[in-house]
């Protein structure tokens, strides 16, 4: 896989994807951009929901299952010192559905520990939870 990603001027840049996608990055004005962008880390959490929902998706799918609704959020802790990498980041997965939960543990955990690329390749302890059907959250 190759990506490209060009400078704009200042601190914003714009990356373009072997799909054919334009991602468009900057910094906050603080930090001297223009805040006309995505923050790379911002980028990073965001691809680790994606990837971990493609595949938790995937997954029900091919169980045969029915997801009404799906929702993540996901929360990165960093280290103080430069070069402030996440150390932690936790992702909190809410589905709405008839979805038997072990059948939901599963897929979660197959993301997590077997198919996720992007979480798998990241150096954070990653840690998850879940609500189904609005019942309360559960780590796993």
């Amino acid at each position: 896989m190759k990506v490209t990603t060009t400078w704009n001027g200042q601190m914003a840049f714009t990356g373009k994807t072997p799909s054919g996608h334009e991602i468009i990055m900057d910094a906050a004005e603080k930090s001297g951009g223009n805040n006309t962008g995505a923050r790379p880390t911002e980028l990073l959490l965001q691809a680790t929901a994606g990837c971990t929902g493609i595949d938790i998706v995937s997954i029900l799918t091919k169980m045969r299952l029915n997801i009404v609704s799906f929702e993540m959020e996901v929360e990165g802790l960093r280290a103080e010192e430069y070069p402030q990498r996440f150390t932690g980041i936790h992702i909190h997965y809410s589905l709405q559905g008839e979805l038997p939960e072990d059948k939901v543990v599963r897929a979660i955990k197959l993301s997590k520990d077997k198919y996720c690329s992007v979480a798998n390749s990241l150096n954070a302890e990653i840690a998850v939870s879940y609500t189904l059907n609005g019942a309360e959250r559960k780590q796993l």
